[in-house]
């Protein structure tokens, strides 16, 4: 099993960026859950984003109208495009696929 995330890095307020996951060695991937979370220093991880198998998507309060979880079912790939970021998105970013396997994290830094 293997969660391959990136797309993490630095950009100013107001920018954006957009992560990607690569997920391999799972079964039945399609009919699972693929999702976001991300933990700040100090902080609890919280819940970014999730995507179901049926299309349905749930965001966390502090990132609705400003990121979007997509999904590419032929490529077992998850993606979250995410705008108009703010230095409190600064965190490591992990992919899940039904919280039971986890990527390594990507660092996202948002400089204000």
């Amino acid at each position: 099993v293997q969660l391959q995330a990136s797309g993490g890095g630095l950009v100013q307020a107001g920018g954006s960026l957009r992560l990607s996951c690569v997920a391999s060695g799972i079964i039945m991937i399609d009919m699972r859950i693929m999702g976001w979370y991300r933990q700040a220093p100090g902080k609890q991880r919280e819940l970014v984003a999730v995507a179901t198998s049926g299309g349905s998507t749930n965001y966390g309060d502090s990132v609705k109208g400003r990121f979007t979880i997509t999904r590419d079912y032929a490529k077992n790939t998850v993606y979250l495009q995410m705008n108009s970021l703010k230095p409190e998105d600064t965190a490591v970013y992990y992919c899940t696929v039904s919280n039971q396997h986890w990527g390594q994290g990507t660092l996202v830094t948002v400089s204000s």
